[in-house]
């Protein structure tokens, strides 16, 4: 890992995380000396040690110790070494988030609320700040706040695993929240010890690519991990702080919901079709409704009350009236009896579906419910007849988190959204024209006059389509999907289908192709006043797009009739902006600034024409995908772009990191919203950032920054040789990790290729260039031209700006978990020894470079040193995940010489596996 990286660390506060590790640690080495024997530990533990007096001391003897012993390994020696490491980076993430919860309640139970991300802190915050209540009221009542979960082309760990780690963080809990005895105690340590060996016993890697159902399924444990127990937990939080603020009414409104592209995106994945999209939704559909059911049998048995000792009300007795539960024994205990008649009416809704319910009786015929309100209403009779009758308080225990996952999950559990890339549309449209109307040549047209096409086609009640014509198979499979979405619409409700995002928008005519579509199906009704029954998104994801789309938007927006749609929509436009693509097309500094331009544009725009903005931030995990702490983030937007409205996707392995424990879940959900709050109520009284100077030192610096990128990466002969030898990208591709192509068609171009496995390929690399390439060319070109005092500027922008801030601070991490003298060493994988150091050098110069500046702006002697965790995070993995990178690079030596025996491609697969473990990042 990298020298510079800064040693500080709180020998306090990191005590226990310390002693977890220890733990963790020699338990697994005790499982591997009990399972492979002691040659292959003393193996690991040689290793291991080299490894560390290697970072701890540079010692030169233990370097070369290290690569002797790695380089003599035989297949099976390298692949039991190779899964030491893997597991060990594994446990040490679980005991650093068990950590992270542990801090967390440390600050809870000493009465402090003073952590950034606390719903809590936020609404003080705004109250001490003089925001009114009935402002934090009307906040949450208009909010919408969702992380978009989306199927990722390098996600790596299998279910199974995830279940594992689970696991062992229950038992990290245990030993930490409650007293054991000597005897629990080893009862604990020998359940660790069960899991570990378990661990070690598994297979870490896919044996078969994942379908897009797989990535369904894999999607769907979040909601049991956390979304089911936590959303539920997080609304009462709100509640009963607004009610101690005072606050004259509750929140009905959901400010807070999911969404999910799995099985709804199309872009580039030819295996999301039509009936992949009705399995998403009816697995969705199945998850909530079982969830509703088995809450509701757990509601039936605590609720034994007996109306001999307490009252109920009227609509209590007619509801048990109504129940088809005949029992004599429960006949004085209408709570239960009611409780029934609502299963019974829930499971005729499951079958009604579709959605067969699990070993739900079916002998008594009952309605199903309408609709998720008809549900909320009964729940609502329940909770008010305790609530009037002395048993309030067990209202507010299960009842009340099921009447509010009733409102935010609904029958649907979470919104699908559809998208497909606008070149796809252009062609289904064409085909239209050409045999429903015998007009030809719509892709050559220019745009004004495909507009002027597309918008009396649209006012045209009857459709392009018919049954009787012959179409490519192209045309039919995207008319099939928006004929599905008409119907599934009808069958789970319009909440269940309500975006559409068009991929690539360069113009009006991109989103209007979507509206004739929708008009085909039905789901825009022409007429006086048209109606649209999705929301058509436009996403800009290149440099170019950004740059126009305000005048993009305000084009659209001037069109009578898209307002008209708009109207049916409530005046809300959604825009989503891409942050992997425009990073991959101008670089780290240029695509963050013109994203930050984009939105002020927008918020202007959307200003001058009285229609609401809500943004769509198409974040990747990764720095060089727009990632990064979320909180920071969202406080970086401009002021205005927020506005109480956010959707922000969530990709591959930050899913897991962030969604698979319930606790830490809960907290990256209400960080979300704490920071949709404050940055709607707080941000926008703050203008201090706004120094005209700011503005023009980065307009100036990202212009050399997309010159120096651009160079390199798109006008450099041969870079693309370079970058396919020099990362395992090839290799990548044999990782079974996903539905999705790698690319979006069969080219070389780094245009074509999909930004994930770009970002990813150069991080196993260590050497991360999408995040920081062309930084520090680009201060440096500044400062000359400026003069040398200019960099007084630029720490005053790092100190008082929030975007510049967050983004120096992403450029911090980054730069921290890149590391130039191990990315040295895959320049040995390029052919052309020339060819390989002439381009490495190019990019260690202008490594160090950036290095240099952002230590000279942020004013650290070391990187990382204003973020300690992660410096005591990175340098205890380092010996862990170093090793790793030496011995991939040895073996992709072999396997590009031919060597390409099952082992050896599986030790590959291993290592990438186990360095993505240690980064805790995978594009």
């Amino acid at each position: 890992m990298n020298e510079l990286i800064s040693p500080t660390l709180s020998a306090d506060k990191n005590h226990q995380l310390r002693e977890d590790i220890r733990l963790l640690g020699r338990i697994l080495g005790d499982t591997i000396r009990e399972q492979e024997g002691d040659r292959i530990f003393d193996l690991v533990e040689l290793t291991r040690q080299n490894s560390i007096a290697f970072q701890r001391d540079g010692d030169a003897n233990a370097k070369k110790q290290l690569e002797s012993v790695l380089n003599d390994l035989d297949a099976d020696d390298t692949i039991a070494v190779i899964r030491a490491y893997s597991y060990f980076s594994l446990l040490a993430n679980i005991a650093e988030d068990q950590h992270h919860i542990r801090r967390r309640r440390a600050h809870d139970l000493a009465g402090s609320r003073a952590r950034d991300g606390s719903i809590v802190l936020a609404m003080e915050r705004a109250l001490d700040a003089g925001v009114r209540i009935a402002k934090l009221v009307s906040f949450f009542s208009s909010a919408l706040v969702v992380p978009v979960l989306t199927a990722h082309p390098t996600e790596v760990q299998r279910k199974s695993i995830l279940d594992l780690q689970k696991q062992i963080a229950y038992l990290l809990t245990e030993r930490d929240r409650l007293q054991l005895t000597p005897e629990e105690d080893a009862r604990n340590e020998d359940a660790l010890r069960r899991a570990v060996l378990t661990l070690w016993q598994t297979r870490i890697l896919r044996e078969l690519r994942l379908t897009v159902e797989d990535e369904i399924e894999n999607g769907l444990s979040y909601y049991q991990y956390t979304f089911l127990s936590e959303l539920p937990r997080l609304y009462s939080e709100v509640e009963d702080e607004l009610d101690t603020a005072g606050a004259a009414n509750p929140i009905t409104a959901t400010f807070l919901r999911i969404g999910s592209w799995i099985g709804g995106d199309r872009d580039g994945n030819p295996f999301v079709t039509h009936r992949v999209m009705e399995h998403a939704l009816a697995r969705h559909g199945s998850t909530i409704l079982n969830h509703y059911l088995d809450e509701l049998e757990k509601l039936g048995r605590e609720l034994s009350q007996s109306v001999r000792l307490v009252q109920v009300s009227p609509e209590l007795k007619s509801l048990a009236e109504r129940s088809p539960d005949a029992s004599l024994h429960r006949r004085d205990e209408l709570y239960r009896r009611a409780l029934i008649g609502i299963i019974a009416r829930l499971s005729a809704t499951a079958r009604s579906l579709d959605l067969q319910p699990p070993s739900q009786s079916t002998e008594h015929r009952v309605d199903p419910y309408v609709n998720p309100s008809e549900l909320a209403d009964d729940l609502s009779v329940v909770s008010q007849s305790l609530s009037s009758n002395g048993s309030g308080r067990i209202a507010r225990g299960r009842l009340r988190a099921l009447r509010r996952a009733v409102d935010v999950f609904g029958f649907h559990l979470a919104a699908l959204d559809m998208r497909q890339h606008s070149g796809v549309h252009e062609s289904v449209i064409a085909e239209l024209f050409l045999r429903g109307a015998g007009r030809g040549g719509y892709a050559e047209l220019p745009e004004h006059e495909r507009r002027a096409w597309l918008l009396d086609e649209l006012q045209v009640p009857r459709p392009l389509w018919s049954q009787f014509l012959d179409y490519t198979d192209a045309t039919r499979d995207e008319l099939r999907i928006i004929d599905t979405a008409a119907r599934l619409q009808q069958r789970f409700g319009k909440r269940a289908l309500v975006n559409y995002i068009v991929s690539k928008t360069d113009d009006v005519s991109d989103l209007l192709e979507v509206a004739l579509l929708l008009k085909e199906s039905g789901l825009l009704v022409t007429g006086d006043k048209p109606r649209l029954g999705l929301n058509l998104i436009p996403l800009f994801e290149t440099i170019d797009d950004l740059r126009n789309s305000g005048k993009v938007m305000d084009t659209l927006f001037r069109e009578p009739y898209y307002r008209a749609l708009l109207e049916s929509r409530g005046d809300v436009q959604e825009v989503m902006l891409g942050y992997s693509d425009s990073n991959k097309d101008g670089g780290f500094l240029t695509a963050n600034w013109e994203l930050y331009k984009a939105e002020v544009g927008l918020v202007k725009v959307f200003a001058e024409h009285g229609i609401a903005l809500r943004l769509f931030h198409g974040r990747g995990g990764t720095v060089g995908r727009g990632g990064g702490p979320s909180y920071n983030a969202i406080l970086a937007q401009p002021p205005g772009s927020v506005a109480g409205q956010i959707r922000i996707t969530e990709q591959g392995e930050v899913i897991a990191s962030k969604y698979s424990d319930s606790e830490i879940g809960r907290r990256n959900l209400e960080t979300l919203v704490a920071a949709t709050l404050e940055a709607t109520l707080l941000a926008s009284r703050d203008h201090s950032h706004e120094q005209p100077g700011y503005y023009e030192a980065l307009e100036a610096m990202s212009a050399y920054a997309y010159r120096v990128y651009r160079a390199l990466v798109y006008e450099t002969p041969r870079f693309v040789e370079f970058f396919r030898s020099a990362t395992p990208i090839a290799e990548i591709a044999d990782l079974n990790v996903g539905s999705r192509p790698a690319s979006r068609r069969k080219s070389g171009q780094i245009e074509d290729l999909r930004a994930i496995p770009w970002v990813f390929s150069w991080s196993l690399a260590r050497i991360m260039l999408p995040g920081w390439y062309g930084f520090g060319s680009a201060v440096e070109q500044w400062v000359s031209v400026s003069g040398e005092n200019s960099i007084d500027t630029l720490r005053e922008m790092y100190l008082k700006w929030p975007f510049f801030h967050a983004l120096l601070s992403n450029m911090d991490m980054v730069l921290a978990k890149s590391d130039i003298s191990i990315a040295s060493r895959y320049v040995e994988l390029v052919s052309d020894r020339r060819l390989g150091e002439e381009m490495f050098a190019r990019i260690e110069q202008e490594w160090h470079r950036t290095v240099h500046w952002l230590l000279a702006i942020t004013g650290q002697k070391n990187l990382l040193e204003a973020n300690p965790a992660l410096a005591r995070s990175l340098q205890s993995r380092s010996p862990y995940i170093d090793p790793l990178n030496h011995l991939q690079v040895d073996l992709l030596l072999r396997y590009r010489k031919g060597e390409h025996d099952d082992s050896l491609k599986r030790a590959i697969l291993l290592t990438i596996n186990g360095i993505s473990a240690g980064l805790r990042n995978s594009g």
